[in-house]
């Protein structure tokens, strides 16, 4: 766990693409990886929390790997209640590095005995300034906190019939687009294929397409692994598609977006963004619905969807349909879990369990 945090940390590596390969070499069985993994992605969840509850007996700021040892005992003692405290502390003490050992023992022995208290909603959550304000600003503040709790939460998927793993928001916008057999869809921004795949199973023809080649080949591998003989996979700009204007029954424009709702999927994520990304982000997803509208068949649907929570990312984009696409016929909200969210509907973490999304549908008016 220590050498996965210091990657992360000290050469900028993402936790999931760094920790999977290290169990593989490590030898644990499944019981240890699980704990591992509870580890690593614990203590990137927690890190603020952690690093209050540990600077309370600190003089000074530790060393990197002082502080990630540091904080890898904090999170057992305060949030895996199942891990005595002894073990807590004299395992960390020996994995952390020697001439550290001592600092750590000391520390952690002193977090151990102190109640647990925090200055701030933002600290306890363990979330930076902005995201907190931003999302207590677009959802109301008890429904944030809820969100963002959940999100501290470990993720969990579902494995589908054709056996690829999903968190069940992502399944549950796949279905919504509502492909059918023998019709022509347009994934516009797919990597790495779930949703894609996931539609090509009624019988729908499915484009995938990404930005990236390495990303164009994430579909590819997952297609072949699955057999998913309809999903085509291409290389294409989604906000400049080479395809035929109004040729496919239906898009899905799940659009490159902040992330605000996967946060538990991608723990260190939440360290690594800044305010301004959700404007950034917000101002690209206008351009491509710009471009998407362009590709559907008159009756046709439009299915945008994003991964976030933010107010600028989902209902705002409707907004700006509503302003520049008034042609379009927004599709009844979802019920279920989803919760109305301007013309759109919004999947909170904490409704499901799942990961938090938004989307909108549309129908394209038929020539009069």
């Amino acid at each position: 766990a220590l050498d996965v945090l210091a990657r992360v940390e000290d050469d900028g590596a993402y936790a999931n693409l760094v920790l999977s390969p290290m169990l593989e070499r490590s030898g644990l069985d499944v019981t240890d990886r699980g704990f591992v993994t509870d580890l690593v992605y614990g203590t990137l969840r927690r890190q603020r929390a952690l690093d209050h509850l540990v600077d309370r007996f600190l003089t000074s700021a530790p060393p990197p790997a002082a502080r990630r040892a540091l904080r890898v005992g904090a999170y057992q003692l305060v949030f895996r209640d199942d891990i005595p405290t002894y073990a807590a502390v004299s395992a960390t003490v020996d994995a952390a590095p020697k001439r550290f050992r001592g600092l750590v023992n000391a520390v952690l022995r002193k977090v151990a005995g102190a109640p647990v208290a925090y200055p701030d909603v933002a600290t306890e959550l363990s979330y930076p300034d902005w995201m907190v304000s931003l999302l207590r600003t677009d959802l109301g503040a008890e429904v944030a906190d809820a969100a963002l709790r959940s999100m501290n939460e470990s993720a969990s998927a579902t494995v589908r019939a054709d056996g690829y793993t999903q968190d069940l928001g992502s399944q549950m916008v796949a279905e919504l687009v509502g492909a059918s057999d023998g019709e022509v869809v347009l994934d516009l921004c797919a990597a790495p294929g779930g949703k894609a795949t996931a539609m090509a199973l009624g019988g729908a023809v499915v484009v995938a397409a990404d930005l990236q080649p390495q990303r164009v080949g994430l579909i590819r591998r997952n297609v072949e692994r699955l057999g998913a003989e309809r999903v085509v996979a291409v290389v294409a700009d989604a906000a400049h598609a080479p395809f035929r204007p109004g040729g496919a029954d239906r898009v899905l424009l799940d659009a490159p977006c902040s992330g605000l709702g996967v946060l538990r999927r991608r723990p260190d994520a939440r360290w690594r963004l800044d305010a301004g990304v959700v404007p950034r982000l917000a101002e690209l997803q206008r351009r491509l619905v710009d471009a998407a509208v362009e590709l559907v068949r008159p009756g046709g649907v439009l299915v945008y969807s994003v991964c976030t929570l933010s107010a600028a990312e989902g209902r705002e984009v409707d907004e700006h349909i509503a302003v520049h696409h008034p042609e379009l016929e927004p599709l009844p909200q979802p019920d279920g879990p989803w919760e109305p969210s301007g013309r759109g509907a919004l999947l909170l973490p904490q409704a499901a369990g799942t990961d938090g999304m938004f989307v909108a549908r549309y129908r394209v008016p038929t020539a009069s």
